[in-house]
């Protein structure tokens, strides 16, 4: 029995495609990269007081001029400091894992953005500043690791479970590739709508399937497996959902309160809410721009500059049903 066309056609395309990423992967494997990786927490948990000196010398970044050395001295003998520098070292002993996921992450980066330089790598402690977990600077890349010891972890009770899922070191890299894409990915100033929102936050994850195809769409995102899996089973109504409340022009600030800031559910105002992940406009974002890459010629920082009616409109994006 012969098979249809169309299913060649797309067995086809989909071999081409595998053929396509295959020859990239080795192409960005050649890439040379040397990273400087300082392990600031190990020397601060091993410094005395006649350290903090040469420590200040050595990272003077660290070192706010305005505090006295007084103050250093007293962190190396605060009992909750002592016990996250003990943490982090149990959850990454000798960093050798992250380093080469750091590695494959800046092969990846010179492959598609060329002027890129990598930066000096400092693992720090940052007194659980989960919000701002990693800091990318043009030389600087600061990784607080007392941010990934784990959902569970008696540094994080107390902290909501959306927020506490998070604090896990599998997601180390994606909140790098993260804070990558805000320097590549250009915020929408000029255009308001919840389109250009959706479509801002799926730049940023389409560049995380570029630059860390090595984690799986879960992490890249945040989500459970599960939370992933009921985004891609409801694609088709999340999006009728939208259209239909003529979501897409609006420029209702409360819309991204409702789907795009980190939440324990998105809210539909509907039963369904509390099944839900959070987040479904960028779920949403990250389909519309992948359409869009799959239907269009362009290279990803051609993509990067188009504005987000642009991407939307030949996208051609049809939900999952």
């Amino acid at each position: 029995m012969k098979q249809p066309f169309y299913i060649l056609f797309f067995v086809f395309a989909f071999f081409v495609g595998c053929k396509q990423e295959s020859k990239e992967e080795k192409q960005i494997a050649k890439v040379n990269v040397t990273l400087d990786v300082a392990r600031f927490d190990r020397e601060i948990a091993d410094a005395k007081p006649a350290d903090i000196p040469v420590l200040k010398e050595k990272y003077p970044y660290l070192f706010p001029a305005q505090y006295p050395d007084s103050l250093w001295v007293e962190k190396l003998r605060d009992t909750l400091q002592i016990s996250l520098l003990k943490e982090v070292n149990i959850a990454f002993g000798d960093f050798k894992k992250e380093e080469q996921d750091l590695k494959l992450f800046y092969q990846h980066v010179k492959y598609y953005f060329p002027e890129e330089v990598e930066p000096k790598v400092i693992t720090v402690i940052s007194d659980v500043n989960y919000a701002s977990p990693v800091i990318l600077t043009n030389k600087l890349l600061l990784l607080g690791l007392d941010n990934y010891l784990g959902a569970d972890h008696k540094f994080y009770q107390g902290l909501q479970n959306y927020i506490a899922e998070g604090l896990n070191k599998k997601y180390l890299i994606t909140d790098v590739a993260n804070a990558f894409a805000k320097k590549v990915v250009p915020y929408p100033t000029r255009d308001r709508t919840f389109l250009a929102q959706l479509v801002y936050y799926g730049k940023e994850l389409y560049v995380k399937d570029k630059l860390i195809p090595f984690v799986t769409d879960a992490e890249k995102i945040k989500y459970s497996e599960e939370d992933l899996d009921w985004a891609f089973a409801n694609e088709e109504p999340i999006w009728r959902n939208f259209i239909e409340n003529q979501y897409l022009y609006s420029t209702d600030k409360d819309l991204n309160k409702r789907f795009l800031d980190p939440a324990p559910f998105s809210k539909f105002q509907l039963e369904l809410d509390i099944e839900s992940p959070g987040r479904l406009g960028r779920f949403l974002g990250w389909q519309i721009v992948r359409s869009f890459m799959n239907n269009n010629e362009v290279t990803l920082q051609q993509m990067l500059s188009l504005p987000a009616e642009e991407i939307f409109k030949k996208s051609n994006y049809k939900p999952q049903r």
